[in-house]
């Protein structure tokens, strides 16, 4: 069995929209003004984790319990992320063709797995690693062994890493010793290891795996 790894945030699910919508809602609900929306905006931007409620709180005069704040975050994430529905069906003709579909992503266990399974993706990924599972990020190779893993199996050099990031997904996949599509977002750092192939929506990624296959 072909095993592809996939990134979440950016590359199956829009990480963006959610974020922005979850923050406003969230901020909008504790009566927290334009300064706090604003800072959570900066500071969570990249990723969140429960200690950015620590910082939140002493930062600002906050009523609230980090671990309160943590969960309403969790929960508007989850309720705004989305996977659009030909994401979906083409996940699910890539197992149909006798692919194992992991995730590796960055990212706080509990947030993810959420976003997961409010996006519609649990019943078709066979196993998800997150950075929080094992405290170490990508490009660190152990994430994306951890996501073979998952799903039963052991990276091997005929396995696939798809990503928006070059140098999460792209750069720490190919130290990983996976081939490598690259789910175009932005220009191409100078310097870096360049992607096997590159594509601009995430069904082309699975059309090139797809093919791979009858090849």
């Amino acid at each position: 069995m072909r095993l592809a790894i996939f990134d979440l945030d950016g590359t199956l699910v829009d990480r963006t929209g959610a974020f922005a919508h979850a923050i406003t809602t969230l901020s909008s609900d504790h009566g927290y003004g334009p300064e706090i929306e604003q800072w959570l905006l900066t500071e969570l931007a990249d990723h969140a984790e429960r200690g950015d409620f620590d910082r939140l709180r002493a930062t600002f005069p906050v009523r609230e319990s980090a671990d309160h704040l943590w969960r309403v975050y969790i929960d508007r994430m989850a309720s705004a992320v989305r996977c659009r529905p030909d994401v979906l069906d083409s996940l699910a003709g890539l197992k149909e063709a006798g692919w194992s579909i992991g995730v590796a992503t960055n990212g706080a266990s509990d947030i993810q797995r959420a976003k997961i399974r409010a996006a519609g993706l649990s019943d078709l990924i066979d196993g998800i690693a997150a950075s929080g599972d094992i405290d170490v990020r990508k490009p660190d190779a152990r994430l994306f062994e951890l996501a073979a893993a998952r799903c039963g199996t052991q990276l091997t050099p005929g396995d696939w890493m798809t990503g928006d990031n070059p140098e999460t997904d792209i750069v720490g996949g190919h130290h990983a010793g996976l081939r490598t599509i690259w789910v175009r977002d932005r220009p191409w750092p100078d310097g870096l290891l360049t992607p096997h192939h590159t594509v601009d929506d995430v069904i082309d990624a699975v059309d090139l795996l797809l093919a791979e296959t009858t090849g």
